[in-house]
């Protein structure tokens, strides 16, 4: 009798590389030629929170369009990064971006639908607090459920861990 394989789909994000991502648009921001004078600057804000600050609304725009090419290169998804809307406060302007992990109840549960509904049959799936668990008899069965995940493209950054 074969033993069942399984994999988690999980939403999780590197935070040295997005750590690494912020300092290299920091840098680049007080390095470029177009945002002297501004005052821009890019930082963590707590522990899962990134702000920017400029001068204007176009600077501060630019400043998150840096950061987001840095996240792109360092090849964090930017699914997993809310960005807010930019807003005055007192002369300068500021962009608030959070930083989202895990897999929320609701969205677990459109994943595993999608997995019912259109996967092959013998598939399981299992919601563990912000994971979900995929398991089958068959490996070929779990790598046609990952095809069907990642075509799906939804909002939040997926990955695919512990694939046994």
């Amino acid at each position: 009798m074969a033993s069942e394989s399984s994999f988690d789909v999980v939403s999780k994000v590197d935070h040295q590389e997005v750590d690494n991502a912020i300092n290299q648009a920091a840098r680049e921001v007080r390095q470029r030629f177009d945002f002297k004078g501004t005052d821009t600057s890019v930082a963590w804000s707590g522990d899962e929170a990134i702000a920017i600050v400029s001068a204007t609304e176009e600077k501060v725009k630019a400043a998150l369009d840096v950061l987001q090419s840095k996240l792109v290169r360092r090849k964090v998804s930017l699914k997993a990064l809310d960005t807010g809307e930019p807003r005055v406060s007192g002369k300068t302007w500021h962009i608030d971006c959070a930083v989202r992990e895990g897999i929320s109840a609701e969205n677990a549960r459109k994943v595993s639908k999608l997995v019912r509904d259109s996967g092959p049959k013998g598939v399981k799936t299992q919601i563990q607090g912000d994971e979900l668990r995929i398991s089958s008899k068959k490996r070929d069965d779990l790598q046609a459920v990952q095809r069907l995940i990642t075509e799906a493209d939804y909002d939040f950054a997926v990955q695919f861990v512990n694939y046994r």
